[in-house]
């Protein structure tokens, strides 16, 4: 499990827009990756349309916003396109990224359990460290204490 401290697990996913990112190449770039349990869900939607309405302050303050779940590109592609988003949207497919930064839980809603994405968000400084963690995030004003950690980094 990522911790605080730890350096960043590196990773390699494709995006929206037909593209690809890689963690370690956007050094010295801080960077925010969350993430979110599915697209164009409620608490998704109200997590990426905040991230979206501060990504000029993110990128000011000179880091890049990288959502992750195990939605298909395709399925990305219309998140975005449908919100009009600004960030960029991984796909983690096979679970493996998720694992890594201890994101993949076991879940229980209404007694029943299952595997699932774990809303998280981490804070990776611009030499790879995480340099803050939050852990069962609710989406609602999370980009703003997000973009508040960052500026004082």
């Amino acid at each position: 499990m990522a911790q605080t401290g730890d350096m960043a697990p590196d990773f390699t996913l494709p995006t929206n827009g037909g593209s690809e990112v890689t963690l370690s190449a956007l050094k010295p770039s801080k960077v925010v990756v969350y993430f979110y349990p599915r697209d164009d869900t409620p608490g998704c939607t109200t997590e990426a349309l905040e991230f979206t309405a501060q990504i000029t302050d993110f990128e000011a303050a000179g880091a890049k916003v990288i959502g992750i779940s195990k939605d298909t590109v395709a399925k990305h592609d219309k998140f975005v396109a449908k919100h009009d988003l600004g960030v960029i949207l991984a796909s983690d497919a096979d679970s493996d990224v998720c694992e890594r930064y201890g994101v993949w839980v076991e879940k229980s809603m209404y007694g029943k359990t299952s595997m699932g994405i774990e809303r998280a968000t981490f804070l990776i400084d611009s030499d790879g460290k995480i340099a803050q963690v939050w852990r069962k995030v609710k989406a609602k004003g999370h980009a703003e204490a997000v973009l508040d950690a960052l500026r004082g980094l």
